[in-house]
Order: C-alpha cells, then structure tokens, then sequence
C-alpha cells in the first residue's frame, strides 16, 4: 500500500534517537505513513546496527527496527550540521528524542527554542527519569527503569533473586506510551486549534504505569507483592505447566465458569461442583491444593493430547513457543505476522508483521534498515540543497 493511503501519511518525524525506546516509537509512525527521518551521527551511527545477531556486519535488528525510515547523517557539533537540523524541525510534525536531559538544551536545541522555530512542533522525549526532579540528569536504560518501575521487584520465584525479561521491555512500553502521547497531541493540535507541546516520558514510569493493583493494595492493605514464579499472584489456576514429553503449557482457567469445565475435563468433577471453588477469592484460598491437581495432570500426558483436551473443553491454553514453532504456526501464518523481505544483497529473510491492524489503512514494510547516510542527498535535495553545496558539507565534515 502506497504511503498515500495510510493514517499517518502527511506527518513528518524527526527522529533524534539510538538503540531501542526512541527508535521503536519512530518505527511505528514509519510502518503507519509517516516520512521519518532518523538523524545519525556520521561516525558510525546508531549502535544498534552492531547488537545482537549480525548480517555481514549489520544487525538483524537494524533491518526491522530502521524499516520505513530514511537516514541522514549529521554532525550536530558542525553548524552547518545543526543548521540542516533546524531547518528539518522547522517543517517537522513531531521530533522523537532518546537523549539524556540537557543534552539537546546543550546544542542549543531547547524547547523554548524549538517551539519559536515551530509552534506545531510536537516534541516526545523518552528518557530513564524524566524531564524534572532530582534524578533527571541520571542516565536510565530500559533495565533501571523496569527496576524502579516495580517490574523486577516481582518477577522471578521467591526464593531467588528478581529476574529481567527476555527483551528490553522497558524501552519498548516507554516507546509505546511516546507514540500514544505524540498522537494525542496531534489530536489537540488539529482539532482544538492547539500548538505543539512536550511529551515527556520516562521509563520508570512507562512501567509503573502497568503495574495493575499494586498501588491501591498497599496503600489500603500494607500489601507489598513479592515474587511468585510461574503462577498470577491472586488469580488462581494460571500458570505454567510440564507435560511427560517434557514440553511446557501456560493454562489459564481462572474464570468461574472457564475453571468448572477444566475441571471436568480432567475427571475432577468434585472440584468442578464444589461451592468453596465458584469463585476466584475461593480457589485462590487453595491454590497449593489446585496447582498441585493440575501438574499432575498434564504431567501424565504428551502436550498435545493436554492442548486438545483443553480446546475441546475451551481452556485457554498455549505451549510456551519457541521462534521456531511460531514459523511453523497456522495462526501466525494466517495473520500474515511474518513479512517477507530482502536484505542489501538480495538475500530473503522474514521480519515481525505489523500490529495493529487496521482494517481500511494498514500499515506496511516500504524497505528495510537503510545504510547509514543512504538518504542524504535526498533529504538534502528536499531541503533546497543543489549538488555543490552538498559537496561542501561533505567536505567539510557537517554530514
């Protein structure tokens, strides 16, 4: 689908970020129409092009999280390379930055500054802390703040120490709620007739902010949640199971009615009728008692057999996947959560399909990562730059 028909087409963003919150949260206005331009500096560019899994010297992950975007290389320490900076803002819908606080007011490029360039200037800033109180100068990845948030604090089993998350979640929710705040601002903008304004996210709270009940429960209770495992704290049956092939289920039976018919399907018809266990506060009451009925059963049979049982009885229930079984799955097939695309030298590989969906202007992969510079002429062209004055930023060291 042209980037004409999509919901985000027409905005252009400015991205002033590395590595994962800010890149992430420009990635989605890419993958919805948006002309994102990714500043980076010419000296080798974001680091996430060398992280994790390389493809002849770039990251796998660079190709998906810069897809859609166009990068452009600048010295922002040259003043013809802050120049070029500011004459992008100055046309610019929303600038999305990772940096440390101070560290753009250091270039020069504050908000009182931007906001006289561009009053329709958007402006997400992600970072560890936030803009203000007395840790904002700190630097915070998405670690600290997944620890100060409350996130580690309760994941993991109680008689270890907190465990992280397999992906940098921190980053990624910080990049969501930037991409929310953004919108939200665009929504004012154009509708009330309102002027940019700040969108100022920080990690820890970006996380905080998921923390479900656990602020009310201590405050009214003294109830401090602490680390159960695999299970859902005060929700009961949810958890994760072993089967005798040696495969792992997550079930999740914890509706009234949802946990009456796992019952019956395991042949535990007592427990199904039993009074004491219609309702959540009652199982929970005698979750060791259930746990234990439970991994008992599916350790007596191969997974599949539990996973068919569980769907005749229609038990929410998934195997723990593996990259690999999500290649091989009619669900994701189905759902098209798999796109297919070309690395630089024409090599085939699958890349994450786009969430959400939209039924009328979906979104979409235009082209992969973009080498570092790849863009500079065009952008440069779009700004009113002719070939020699190129040239001569070139030379100079500004691009």
């Amino acid at each position: 689908m042209p980037f004409a028909n999509k919901p985000l087409s027409g905005l252009k963003v400015i991205e002033l970020g590395t590595l994962i919150a800010g890149p992430f949260a420009s990635r989605i206005c890419g993958e919805f129409g948006a002309e994102v331009i990714k500043i980076e500096s010419p000296d080798g560019g974001d680091p996430l092009r060398k992280w994790r899994k390389l493809y002849e010297g770039t990251s796998l992950w660079w190709f998906v999280q810069a897809r859609n975007k166009k990068s452009l290389t600048l010295n922002l320490k040259h003043p013809d390379g802050l120049a070029i900076l500011k004459k992008l803002l100055g046309e610019a819908d929303i600038l999305i930055e990772n940096f440390r606080p101070g560290v753009l007011e250091k270039l020069g490029l504050s908000w009182e500054t931007l906001h006289a360039l561009n009053p329709k200037l958007v402006m997400v800033r992600l970072s560890g802390f936030g803009q203000t109180g007395p840790m904002k100068d700190q630097p915070g990845f998405g670690a600290v703040g997944e620890s100060m948030g409350g996130l580690r604090y309760i994941t993991g089993f109680e008689d270890r120490p907190p465990v992280r998350t397999g992906i940098s979640i921190g980053d990624s929710i910080a990049a969501l709620w930037g991409v929310i705040g953004a919108l939200m601002a665009l929504r004012h903008r154009e509708v009330n007739g309102g002027l940019g304004q700040v969108v100022d996210v920080a990690l820890y709270e970006a996380i905080f902010a998921m923390m479900e009940s656990m602020v009310p429960e201590f405050d009214v209770f003294g109830f401090i949640r602490e680390r159960t495992g695999n299970i859902m704290p005060g929700i009961t049956p949810s958890s994760i199971h072993t089967s005798a092939d040696g495969k792992h289920v997550q079930i999740g039976a914890n509706g009234d009615a949802i946990f009456k018919r796992f019952m019956l399907i395991i042949g535990r018809e007592d427990l199904a009728n039993a009074p004491a266990l219609a309702s959540n506060d009652g199982r929970d009451t005698r979750r060791d008692e259930l746990y234990g009925v439970i991994d008992r059963w599916v350790n007596s049979l191969p997974l599949q057999t539990v996973l068919d049982l569980l769907n005749q009885a229609e038990v929410p229930a998934s195997r723990i996947f593996s990259a690999e079984d999500m290649f091989n799955d009619p669900q994701y097939l189905a759902r098209e959560m798999f796109l297919h695309a070309k690395l630089p030298d024409g090599k085939p590989f699958k890349m994450p399909g786009i969430v959400p969906k939209l039924s009328d202007t979906p979104g979409t992969s235009e082209w992969v990562g973009p080498q570092l510079g790849e863009h500079n002429a065009q952008v440069l062209h779009d700004l009113g730059y002719d070939e020699k004055q190129i040239a001569r930023l070139r030379e100079d060291g500004a691009i």
